[in-house]
This record gives structure tokens, C-alpha cells and sequence, in this order.
């Protein structure tokens, strides 16, 4: 693999771009009923903070979910988005996400020349790759930037990944995305990680970006850590918004990124203006003691979720609880 030009502590590489993921991965606390306000500021922040992406949610298949349960950014229609967005006239560009399994995306995304959308991200797990490959097909057909993000990659071994990775290399894929789902990896696991998926990424001119969890505090050390040694897409979410114990703070990713594009006075401006009454309404996500306890045992969050849900407060009960289920 030819070696890549990463940078220093005091350059930039032109190459990054900064995905705003807080209605999408957020929405995942609040069922995605952000008030119109709220999206409007985001819009408008990440534009003057010079984020390259805003992901507003999931294209969700009807069929599978009732629209009463949830807010519009579940399903992100052309309509909602474009409430908010107009025609786009901006450098930031947007996502939405496809799930393998719960998305109609042959009728639910149409044509690019007929949207405002920028980039179809599908999410997948390890089996699940063959189909994701042909949603990413099906998108790239339309005229879209595509990712596929591997879901729970803490949970696969070597060989199924390289498979795996080898697979995504071969078709038209832009972008693969390394996810830390249960926020479990250490730094020296994402360089490891990080330099397998670069070297499929130079293998078939792909590029890779990072989505990391915060469990055990390391989501943003973890996402330094993969664009040192070559991502180039960045995952982030306004104070680190998101399902559990959240995200990379968008925050910390713009005090570190030195591109004098980027902008973190915006952000600061939303946080003061909405997070706390985010919060206020009830939502709840960020480190606590269940979360890092998942994420030590490579786990899903949903216990731990449950956990704070019920109010709970025996952490070491709920240790061997977690113990008896690995």
C-alpha cells in the first residue's frame, strides 16, 4: 500500500470531511421529534461551521414502522427535507441513511436529479453485505454518492471481514465506513482496523470513514485515531448526541480539525441556544457506568439503555447480570 500523507498535529489534509450525524444517530433518543426550530439552527450552524455533510436521518420503509411512533426524520421525505433546505443552495452536503432490511429503497429513493439529497449511507451487518451491495448499487445508479457502514465489526472475525471488505472493493462503492457500534475498541484496535480498510480502500480507490461510539469515553480519541492513519470521512454529533452513550462530540472534532474552513463557534451557539432544553425534554444519552461496562464486554447497549430507563442503580449487580449473558 502506497503510504499516505496523514498530516501533523499543526497541518490539514484536504482530504476530511466532517459528517454531521445528530438528527440521524440523535434521533435515536427522541424517536426524531426535533422541533422544526432546532433542524433549521443545525442547517444553518453546520453550514457556517463549514461541516462537509448533514445526515438527517433514516429513509425507513413504512411498511415496517408506524409514522405516528416516530418524527419525519425516520423516513426523511423529499417534502420534509426540502422544508428546511430549500434547493440546497450551500457547500454542505446531504445524507440520508439506508437500513438493509427497513428500507423500500427501490420506490423510497428516488433519483438524484429529482432530490436534494447527496449521499445514501447503507448500514448492514456482516451478512447482510451481499444486499447492502446491491442497495449501494441501486443508489449509485441515481446518481448518489454512496457508503456502506458495517454495523458491529467488534463482533467479526478477520476472515469474514476481509471477505467482507473484499466484496464492498468490487463494487461501486464510494466510501466504507468502519463502525464501532458497541464503543468497545481501544486506539490500537482502530489502527489495526483502520490500516485493513485502507488497504482495500488502495486496492480498489475507495475511501474510508469512521463512526465511532463513546462507551468507554474514546469515540472521539478513536476517530483521531483512524483519520491519523488515513479516514478521511469523520463522524460526529453535536455534544455527542446519539443512541447510549452518544458519539464523538462534534465539539471536540472542530477544536481538533485545523482546516481554517472549519468553525466551531457555530456549534458552541446551538448547544447554548438548544441542547440543555434537548435534555430538559427528557432525552437522556451520554457516558455513565452501564455504558462502559457494555462496551468493556463488547455488547450491545440495549441493557444498558434499559438499565438507566428503570432508573437502576446497582452497577455491580447489573455487571454479573451482564456477565451471565456473555
Amino acid at each position: 500500500m502506497q503510504q499516505k500523507d496523514n498530516g501533523t498535529l499543526i497541518s490539514y489534509r484536504p482530504d476530511i470531511k466532517v459528517v454531521d450525524c445528530t438528527l440521524r444517530d440523535g434521533g435515536l433518543v427522541n424517536n426524531f421529534r426535533f422541533s422544526d426550530e432546532f433542524v433549521k439552527d443545525l442547517y444553518k450552524a453546520n453550514i457556517k461551521a463549514g461541516v462537509d455533510y448533514m445526515e438527517f436521518g433514516y429513509k425507513a420503509s413504512r411498511e415496517f414502522f408506524n409514522e405516528d411512533d416516530f418524527g419525519p426524520w425516520k423516513f426523511c421525505d423529499e417534502e420534509a427535507i426540502r422544508k428546511v433546505v430549500g434547493e440546497n443552495n450551500s457547500d454542505l452536503k446531504i445524507s440520508v441513511m439506508s437500513d438493509v432490511g427497513r428500507t423500500d429503497y427501490k420506490n423510497d429513493i428516488i433519483d438524484r436529479k429529482d432530490s436534494v439529497i447527496d449521499l445514501v449511507r447503507t448500514a448492514c451487518y456482516i451478512h447482510q453485505i451481499p444486499t447492502a451491495i446491491e442497495m449501494a448499487e441501486d443508489a449509485k445508479k441515481k446518481g448518489y454518492e454512496t457508503t456502506i457502514n458495517i454495523m458491529a465489526v467488534s463482533k467479526v472475525n478477520d476472515e469474514d471481514l476481509d471477505n467482507g471488505l473484499e466484496l464492498i472493493g468490487n463494487s461501486s462503492v464510494d466510501v466504507i465506513y468502519l463502525v464501532d457500534s458497541f464503543g468497545s475498541f481501544y486506539s490500537e484496535q482502530i489502527k489495526r482496523l483502520t490500516d485493513k480498510y485502507m488497504n482495500m480502500a488502495a486496492k480498489y480507490n475507495k475511501t474510508v470513514g469512521i463512526h465511532a461510539h463513546n462507551n468507554q469515553q474514546l469515540a472521539f480519541a478513536n476517530t483521531i485515531e483512524a483519520l491519523t492513519n488515513g479516514a478521511s470521512l469523520l463522524d460526529a454529533t453535536v455534544s455527542g448526541m446519539g443512541r447510549g452513550a452518544g458519539n464523538c462530540y462534534m465539539e471536540s472534532l472542530l477544536g481538533f480539525l485545523k482546516n481554517p474552513k472549519y468553525n466551531l463557534v457555530p456549534i458552541m451557539d446551538l448547544v447554548e441556544k438548544h441542547i440543555q432544553n434537548i435534555k430538559n425534554e427528557g432525552n437522556v444519552w451520554g457516558y455513565d457506568i452501564p455504558y462502559l461496562l457494555t462496551g468493556i464486554l463488547n455488547s450491545h447497549p440495549r441493557t444498558a439503555i434499559s438499565f438507566i430507563g428503570e432508573k437502576r442503580g446497582d452497577y455491580s449487580k447489573f455487571y454479573q447480570e451482564l456477565l451471565d449473558i456473555e
